[in-house]
Formats: structure tokens, C-alpha cells, sequence
């Protein structure tokens, strides 16, 4: 029997990355995570080593100690530097922030200190899309940079390959994008999986050319569930009356007067989450890690989603079960990889880098597909109370000139 490659997972979180190389054949050999909540789950769900602290207070030599290895052992490195300066909402207003500077985005080189440390055959590292926006790079250069000072300090050859993946593209029940640097110790280059699901037309054709399958749904992926009686799933907030008004697929601009519905909002005025409500034949929105009591994506029976649903849409396997309270569960999988995205880069990494063989069965975190799909629910009048909102509202003046830009202008020029 082939023996199991050994992982140490950095920035763990709730285990969306183990999971995935779990199905692709690995075995973490300790997880490093400071968020109690996170640690409780991982303790919960698996039986491997979790040293509960911050890792820039975590030795390397205590890394390799409790994984049982000796430097250059190690099969991988894998982990998620939890990076805020360089997500979406780190360009704030005006997308000039110096991301770098920020004191969040030191993780980045705690991940680095350990893989010097450590040497492994193969590293994975993770992060949002944003780390590779046209224009803002600096930290896949900063990432860079550090690897050839690894490879001239150990003599190691480490050749970094970088790409944003689209994790519906592999059949992930979720339109989410993430940024993923591999490299092998060796020098060997790594060559990403080729995507294998897209877009399907109103007739069911598939939009691209080439022999991909339909993207997987969120019926796919939540069409067997129950919901369990003792969570409390109702939506909050002022807003949570006019949920119901709103079609599958649809958000807020529904009510706008470009939408079929009542002219509530002005056209663009809010975040595309607003009121979010997913479609059961299509991939969910990206799930989000600190929403607000109106943003979605909620379930197409207006409420918001169980931590089984959350889960089943993240590809986490179904013996997971998400610890703490709902503030702590929606942090912990909102944070996380899609299980089936890691599986499928794990088993390239394998047979790529590792000299594995290439397993026969299919991968075993895809979503079966579920038909026939039930038609949409039907959507509720406009609440009389929401109403009077109807009437005459501007839509978003452009980029850099809304109301939260506005904002950030005027704390600039008061300070």
C-alpha cells in the first residue's frame, strides 16, 4: 500500500484545505491555529495534532517536533495566511492602500519562516484572489522574492507557479475565487489542473467549447437536506420582511427600476450581496465569513442557510460539524477552501510532484448531480410598510464616487 504523504497545515482555520488532501490521499501531521473556535472543530472532526496559538509564537522546531518529522520530510506545507489588505474590501475606497505596510499582512512571512524551516517536498499556499489583482501584485512579488531567498539560504529550488482558480470551474457548487502558489522543492514545475465544469445556456448547452461538464447547483448540493428544528435560521434585521419579494437568483436590484419589481433602491447603491437569495440551478455566490444581518446569499426559502448547507456548498465531507455559535460557524466556513477544489490540487500535486500514482476511482467530495430541479418559489408582495420607499432614487455615479468613497474623501481631508 502506497504511505500517505505527511502535511503541515498552517493557518488551519476550520479544515477546508486538510479535507480536500485528506480525499486526495494525505495526512496532516499537525495544524497550527490560533482561533479557538476553529481549533475546537478540527479537534472535533479529526484526530491529528493542533497547536491552538499564534503561529509567529510557535517555533518551527516545535512544528516539526509535534509532526514527527525531521526538516525536509515533510510532504507538504500547505496553509491560508489570512491576509485582509489583500481581499476585495482591502482596496477600500480607492484602491490605493499600501497593502503591505498593513501589520495583517505579516502572516505572509510567518508562512515563509516555517518553510524555510521546514523544507518540504512541495508547498501549497493560499489566499484571496485579490493577491493577484492587475496592478496591486505586490504581495506575489513580495512572495517571490522571499522563495529565492529560501532557495539561495538552503539550496533548495523551489519554482513558485501562481493562478487564480474559479472553484465552480471544478466543480465546486460555489462561484468563488482563490489565489494558489505551489511550488516543489526539486525544482519540478507544477501544472494546474485544467478546469472541467462551465456554463450551461438556457437550453442546457454548455457555453464553452471543449468537454466540460454543467457547473454543479446549488440544488445539486443542498437538494437532500432537511432543515434541523432547534437552528434558528430566520433572517434579521429591517430588511428581513422584504426578502421574501425577491425571486431566486435575484438581489436587491430586483427592486430597482431596472428590475422587475418595485423602485426601492437606487440602481448599483448597495453591496451585490444585499439581499442575495440563491437560484437551485446555479452554483452559490460566494459565502460570506462576517455578514450582515441582510447579506446574502440566503436561501431560496428566504432565510438564511444551515451549517449543513453552508458546509455542503463549501464541499466540506458531511462527517464535519462546524463547533461554536452561529457568529463563530459562518467566520470559520466563510474563511475556508472549498474541500473539493483542495482535493482536486491535491491529487495533481500527488501524481506531479510526489511521485503518486493516479487514483482510479472519481473524486470523492463532488456533489452528485440531483434531477429533476423543482421550480422557483414564487415570490411574496412587497410588504405594505416598504412601500413607501417606491419612488424616484439615482443610481451609482461610477467608480470611486459613491457614498462610501465620499465618506473616505472627507475623513481624508478632515485629518
Amino acid at each position: 500500500m502506497e504511505r500517505k504523504p505527511t502535511i503541515i497545515s498552517l493557518y488551519t482555520g476550520a479544515g477546508g484545505l486538510d479535507y480536500g488532501f485528506e480525499a486526495a490521499g494525505f495526512r496532516t501531521s499537525v495544524a497550527v491555529e490560533m482561533n479557538h473556535a476553529s481549533c475546537e472543530t478540527l479537534r472535533h472532526n479529526r484526530s491529528f495534532p493542533v497547536i491552538e496559538r499564534d503561529i509567529h509564537d510557535v517555533p518551527s522546531s516545535e512544528i516539526l517536533e509535534t509532526a514527527k518529522v525531521d526538516v525536509g520530510e515533510a510532504s507538504l506545507v500547505i496553509g491560508g495566511p489570512p491576509c485582509q489588505p489583500f481581499s476585495k474590501s482591502g482596496y477600500w475606497a480607492t484602491g490605493d492602500a499600501a497593502r503591505l505596510d498593513d501589520p495583517r499582512a505579516g502572516t505572509l512571512g510567518a508562512f515563509m519562516r516555517v518553510l524555510e524551516d521546514t523544507l518540504p517536498h512541495a508547498f501549497v499556499l493560499e489566499n484571496v484572489g485579490g493577491m493577484a489583482y492587475a496592478g496591486k501584485a505586490e504581495g506575489v512579488a513580495f512572495l517571490l522574492d522571499w522563495v529565492r531567498d529560501i532557495n539561495r539560504r538552503t539550496g533548495s529550488h523551489y519554482q513558485p507557479v501562481c493562478r487564480v482558480l474559479r472553484a465552480a470551474d471544478y466543480g465546486v457548487p460555489q462561484v468563488r475565487e482563490r489565489f494558489f502558489m505551489v511550488a516543489a522543492r526539486d525544482g519540478q514545475t507544477f501544472r494546474f489542473p485544467a478546469a472541467t465544469h462551465g456554463a450551461a445556456d438556457t437550453n442546457g448547452q454548455l457555453e464553452l467549447r471543449g468537454a466540460l461538464e454543467p457547473y454543479r447547483t446549488a440544488w445539486d448540493a443542498l437538494g437532500d437536506l432537511c432543515v434541523e428544528p432547534a437552528e434558528d435560521l430566520a433572517p434579521r434585521g429591517k430588511w428581513a420582511e422584504l426578502l421574501p419579494s425577491i425571486p431566486e437568483g435575484e438581489n436587491y436590484l430586483w427592486h430597482t427600476e431596472r428590475g422587475g419589481g418595485l423602485p426601492l433602491f437606487g440602481w448599483r447603491r448597495r453591496f451585490w450581496s444585499f439581499l442575495l437569495k440563491l437560484a437551485k440551478d446555479r452554483p452559490s455566490w460566494t459565502l460570506q465569513a462576517q455578514p450582515g444581518p441582510a447579506t446574502g446569499p440566503f436561501h431560496w426559502d428566504s432565510r438564511r442557510l444551515s451549517m449543513r448547507e453552508m458546509c455542503r456548498l463549501q464541499t466540506f465531507p458531511d462527517d464535519v460539524v462546524i463547533q461554536g455559535g452561529r457568529t463563530a460557524i459562518q467566520r470559520q466556513v466563510g474563511n475556508a477552501v472549498p474541500s473539493l477544489l483542495a482535493e482536486v490540487l491535491g491529487r495533481a500535486i500527488r501524481t506531479q510532484l510526489l511521485g503518486g500514482t493516479a487514483p482510479r476511482e472519481g473524486l470523492r467530495l463532488m456533489p452528485p448531480v440531483r434531477t429533476p430541479v423543482p421550480q422557483p418559489v414564487t415570490p411574496s408582495p412587497v410588504p405594505d410598510r416598504f412601500r413607501r420607499l417606491a419612488g424616484e432614487h439615482p443610481a451609482h455615479p461610477g467608480k470611486g464616487q459613491g457614498y462610501r468613497a465620499a465618506r473616505w474623501h472627507q475623513a481624508q481631508t478632515s485629518s
